[in-house]
């Protein structure tokens, strides 16, 4: 993601200054928003790229070579605004430039609707679990042009993002900017390195003449005279290595290491005796001749005879020591035995002499052991020695090799001198004529020089600024294609619309004044007409025609579910309409602050971090989860909550209950085959049994079902594993069930009984007579259940309840909050209604009503801001108080139900009459 630390030009007068911004920028609208710092919930500002341009200044030649400076470049605005960034390096600032080059051309390219729009075409590499993340909608992309193209690639620099861009960079501390000070020392510091480089010899003559910057940008091409100079330097430098071959990697050719301990004083009087020459007799090649190589060759042949006169006598010498301690033993052996057979063999026991002999040869075989272990100690012993011989002699070929170097680095200096001293000798005796042409020669070399440097760095911001004008006037001829074309499909629509309004004027007409009887009316006629064209399948069209087409409404949304039912025409009347409710409020959102950007912010902040629980990210969580991080979200919300069940579970405990499932035959298994094509028939992703959907959602109920053998399956269970499995892979789905079964809701939620649920309708009464009094009034009044209504949301959570958009949204906020979250969208439904439900009069209007009125509800902030704002306080603790008391009641009335169904039985079993009756339970079993 492009995100990084820039530091930004404001403020006025004597506090007009940079200051240090965090930067990210968003895809969906092509903004670039700047933040306080990467922790920061709310942007400061932003610019607009897509309508942006970009330019920057040629340093000066003294502060070209400097590629690591600051490096300052403008995004100018519309209306005249410019807008002054400043990157750490040129490297980064030239990633910055190339980077929203990049995406203000693709955004640009891509401004149809579709693309546009994140709510029905996500972008699919952003997903990475779910089945969600297999959905590819196909984008309708504007063909670019292929001679831009090339001439881009052409013109553009090879830049690599370093650790100050990217989400890594919210890590690292905010650049500080360098006082004047400070870089007026640094620019000191490097002219005086630049002018002792060119100190050494031939420096000036094979230069090469390149605008320096640590991204590396394109050199100045090389002249056929550096071509050649720079192949003659190789050669020599590969007759020299040659010459050198076989000798250690020092400038001097011999190795200081293997000299003798006696050779080395020479030595430092033959380097103290070179320091006198001139600089042409000074050449290490001619060190390299005479008595030194010679010496040190016979020195090295005689120290390698000795070396191996010395292994030889060495081996020799345990040889015969091996061959003494043998004989030694052999003739203690036969002593022994002498001694043993001549004095105490009488009157032994032959057990007694066995049992010796073999204690005998024990010890005997001890001996040898310890004699042995010996050895191998000495050995030891004795490397270790050598071993230390070799670091004494290592140290002080090491000492020998930094004299060596000092040496050398003395004669360099002094050889450094002498050529000065000649040169000015020189330049003296040349007499007062040549004095002032040499002093202008070199004045014209080191301007040629300057020179240089500037064409270089010309010459490259002259590609960067071709750059910049071809792709604005690209882009600009691709918006005037497409004014031209919304031109005409604006067009069209406003034909299309003037047809349909007078048709509702004839209408209108018609209804207020009708002329004819109520069959022979044209009313009719424009009702059905007006009718058949809401209803119409897509037209056919011409192809010059399709891209005037307004595609308002598809036929799956973003989570798979079906916009428009394909039965009930009356049904499919009311979806189209509500879906384009939708996508017209979607249009008409104008956010100054993008959800998503603010997700981006804290996600890029997190990065070296795990996510953790606090009021930010629950703010987040409430205003909507972005499509693209959803996934990520809900698997680290389920992680949260069954971390201990995950903790203590083996690993592979998903896969064992699933392989379990499979083998062994289970009382749930029917009832879960019959239930998995009613589940979500609605959603493409589980509306056929080859659905890839329905086979996850087959493998997650039966683990479950061996799980939680107590539950095994209930009704309900299935609709939530289906929208869990949109967003989450099969095991992490199950982790998800889990949660909500056995961390969220109270035990006997999802039991036969339904004893919890049964708690949470009456807990969920007290709330309405509490926060809603006049809405549940009118509800006693004429006797309405509205729980009727209410259970199978709390039972699914709203599945199929809500339209998919606040469907997600609730969910977003109960896999992090958990159940109470169930409790305050249920009250903001109500209360989104309230004026309208009071208006109804009647029981059977009411509950008519109840039925699909949360269908109509479109608008997810307006809820939200109900749920959470106007219905405060809402403690947890109240509900838990109040699902205790209700709890007892409940119990104590299925206890008298479950007695009346006792004497019911008895009952019908002693009475003839009642013996035919048969319950459901019964007959289901």
């Amino acid at each position: 993601k492009l995100c990084g630390y820039l530091q930004k030009l404001s403020g006025k007068g004597p506090l007009r200054g940079f200051r240090s911004r965090w930067f990210v920028f968003d895809p969906r609208r092509c903004y670039l928003y700047y933040f306080k710092g990467p922790q920061e919930p709310l942007p400061l500002g932003h610019l607009d790229i897509a309508s942006a341009c970009f330019s920057y200044h040629q340093p000066e030649a003294g502060a070209a070579a400097a590629g690591d400076e600051p490096a300052a470049f403008e995004v100018h605005s519309p209306g005249g605004a410019v807008t002054v960034l400043k990157a750490a390096t040129r490297q980064v600032m030239t990633y910055w430039l190339q980077e929203l080059q990049q995406k203000r051309w693709e955004y640009c390219n891509n401004l149809d609707a579709a693309k546009r729009d994140s709510r029905t075409s996500p972008t699919p590499s952003d997903f990475s679990k779910g089945l969600v993340a297999k959905d590819n909608p196909d984008l309708s992309i504007l063909s670019q042009n292929a001679s831009a193209e090339r001439a881009r690639n052409i013109l553009a620099v090879e830049t690599s993002p370093t650790d100050l861009v990217g989400e890594q960079a919210a890590s690292q501390p905010a650049p500080v900017q360098a006082s004047a000070i400070n870089f007026s020392l640094k620019q000191w510091s490097t002219e005086i390195k630049n002018s002792m480089s060119s100190l050494r010899k031939g420096n000036n003559e094979n230069r090469k003449s390149v605008f320096y910057t640590t991204e590396e940008w394109e050199l100045l091409d090389p002249t056929p005279k550096d071509l050649e100079d720079s192949m003659a330097l190789e050669e020599k430098r590969k007759h020299l290595a040659e010459g050198n071959k076989g000798l250690t990697s020092s400038a001097f050719p011999f190795d200081f290491g293997r000299i003798p301990h006696k050779a080395r004083r020479p030595l430092k009087d033959m380097i103290g005796s070179s320091k006198n020459r001139t600089s042409s007799d000074s050449s290490p090649t001619e060190w390299c001749s005479g008595n030194g190589s010679r010496l040190v060759s016979e020195l090295q042949l005689k120290y390698q005879s000795q070396q191996e006169e010395l292994e030889t006598l060495k081996k020799d010498l345990l040889s015969q020591k091996e061959l003494v301690r043998l004989l030694q033993q052999t003739v203690r052996s036969s002593q022994y035995d002498k001694y043993f057979a001549s004095h105490l063999c009488e009157g032994v026991p032959k057990d007694t002499l066995e049992l010796l002999h073999q204690k005998d040869d024990q010890i005997l075989g001890l001996n040898n052991q310890l004699e042995k272990l010996n050895l191998e100690k000495d050995s030891l012993q004795q490397e270790v020695k050598n071993l230390k011989c070799k670091v004494g002699e290592l140290n002080e070929r090491l000492g020998m090799l930094m004299e060596t170097i000092q040496a050398k680095d003395e004669v360099i200096m002094k050889l450094s001198r002498q050529l000065s001293e000649c040169e000015d000798s020189t330049s003296s005796q040349s007499g007062a004529i040549n004095s002032p042409t040499a002093t202008c020669t070199n004045k014209e070399l080191q301007e040629l020089d300057r020179l240089k440097d500037n064409l270089q760095g010309y010459k490259t911001q002259n590609k960067f600024l071709n750059k910049e004008i071809l792709e604005l006037s690209a882009l600009r001829r691709n918006a005037e294609a497409r004014e031209r074309e919304w031109q005409a499909k604006y067009t069209s629509l406003e034909a299309k619309l003037c047809q349909i309004e007078s048709k509702y004027l004839i209408l209108l007409q018609e209804m207020k004044t009708p002329v004819c009887s109520e069959d022979q009316s044209p009313a009719r006629e424009v009702i059905t007409q007006l009718l058949e064209d809401a209803l119409k399948a897509e037209p056919s069209e011409q192809p010059e025609q399709a891209f005037f087409k307004p595609h308002l409404v598809s036929e799956y949304d973003i989570y798979g579910f079906q916009t428009v039912p394909e039965d009930d025409d009356e049904e499919k009347l009311v979806a189209k309409s509500r879906a384009l409710d939708l996508r017209s409020l979607s249009l008409s959102e104008n956010r100054e602050i993008s959800t998503g950007v603010k997700w981006e912010n804290y996600l890029a902040s997190t990065m070296n971090r795990e996510m953790m629980r606090c009021v930010e990210l629950k703010n987040l969580i409430r205003s909507g989860i972005p499509h693209e991080h959803r996934s990520k979200v809900w698997k680290w919300c389920v992680s949260l909550h069954v971390k201990k069940f995950k903790d203590s579970a083996v690993p592979g405990y998903f896969q064992t209950l699933l392989q379990k499932a499979l083998e062994k035959p289970n009382p749930a298994s029917k009832q879960i085959e019959l239930d998995l094509l009613r589940t979500l028939p609605n959603n493409k992703h589980y509306s056929s049994p080859t659905s890839e959907g329905i086979q996850k959602l087959r493998n997650v109920l039966l683990a479950f079902s061996w799980r939680n053998p107590d539950i095994g399956y209930c009704q309900g269970l299935n609709r939530l594993v289906a929208i869990a499995l949109l967003y989450l892979e099969q095991e992490d789905a199950f982790w998800c069930l889990v949660t909500i079964v056995e961390v969220f809701m109270p035990r006997d939620y999802y039991t036969k009984t339904l004893l919890g649920s049964q708690v949470d309708q009456r807990v969920f009464k007290d709330l309405m007579s509490e926060k809603l009094p006049r809405l549940h009034a009118h509800f006693e009044q004429y006797k309405v259940d509205y729980t009727l209504i209410t259970f199978n949301w709390f039972l699914v959570v709203f599945v199929d309840s809500v339209v998919s958009d606040i469907l997600f949204k609730i969910w977003d906020s109960f896999l992090y909050e958990g159940p109470k979250v169930i409790f305050r969208f249920a009250l903001a439904l109500f209360k989104y209604k309230e004026e309208e439900i009071l208006k109804l009069q009647d029981s059977m209007s009411i509950f008519k009503y109840l039925r699909y009125f949360t269908r109509t509800i479109l608008d997810a902030r307006k809820l939200t801001a109900i749920a959470f704002g106007d219905l405060n306080p809402f403690p947890l603790r109240q509900i838990r108080n109040r699902r205790t008391y209700h709890l007892e009641k409940v119990r104590l009335e299925l206890t008298e139900l479950e007695a009346i169904r006792e004497d019911f039985l008895r009952e019908r079993e002693t009475c003839v009459e009642k013996r035919d009756l048969i319950s459901d339970d019964e007959e289901d079993s």
